[in-house]
Order: C-alpha cells, then sequence, then structure tokens
C-alpha cells in the first residue's frame, strides 16, 4: 500500500530554524510582554500623562546608563525580530515561488531595518 503525501517536500539542510525561532518568538515575547506591563504601571502610576511625562520616562537614567531608552530599544528590537520571524515563516509557507519569496523576504528585511532606523532615530534624540 502506497502512503500519500499531503503538501510540499521542504529541503532539510541543517538550518534547524524551528527549535531556534520557537525559541526567539517565546523571549521576545516575554520581553514585550515584561515591558508592556513597565509602561501599562507607568500609565496608572502617574497622574498626569502629557509629553513631558513620557519624555521623562524614556529620559530615565541610573548614574551615566540611560535606562529608559535601553529598555525601549530593547522592546522594540525584539518586537522587530519577533515580527520577521512570524512574517519570514508565512513567506515560507505561502509564498511558493523561489524568486516571490525571496522578494517579500527582502522588502519585509527593508521595512523592519527602516522601522528600527526611524525609531532609533525618534528615540535617542531626546
Amino acid at each position: 500500500m502506497a502512503q500519500e503525501r499531503i503538501g510540499r517536500k521542504r529541503l532539510v539542510v541543517g538550518a534547524h530554524y524551528g527549535t531556534r525561532d520557537f525559541i526567539v518568538q517565546r523571549a521576545t515575547a516575554v520581553i514585550m510582554a515584561v515591558y508592556t506591563l513597565v509602561l501599562v504601571l507607568y500609565a496608572v502610576l502617574v497622574p498626569s500623562l502629557d509629553f513631558d511625562s513620557w519624555r521623562a520616562f524614556f529620559a530615565f537614567t541610573l548614574g551615566a546608563l540611560p535606562v529608559g531608552q535601553l529598555l525601549a530599544t530593547l522592546a522594540f528590537l525584539s518586537l522587530a525580530w519577533h515580527a520577521w520571524v512570524g512574517v519570514r515563516d508565512i513567506w515560507m509557507d505561502y509564498a511558493h515561488s523561489d524568486g516571490l519569496r525571496l522578494f517579500l523576504q527582502v522588502l519585509t528585511i527593508l521595512w523592519l531595518v527602516a522601522a528600527v532606523v526611524f525609531f532609533g532615530q525618534i528615540l535617542w534624540s531626546l
């Protein structure tokens, strides 16, 4: 009795995307969740949320270390990496043409890099 194959046959070349991506998705999700809790606590505890209070939050320092900016940067880099893993998997699953998949992946990388650069320009110009 012959077995039927469902779906495409994927060539496994030793990249081990599955385990690493699983860990990356969970780690970045935890970082974003913790940062979201910090933002929510700040919003609850600060009596007036205006531009100056948010600016003070992001400009918070411990000694010479800009903690507010570093935490925001870590959260945004986590968001970008989390998005890359998810969107790349979507392109790998649903874009069947190699050329189209490569084009979409390059477009996604360019968009994420531009978003990170734009974020950095805004946050680190405080």
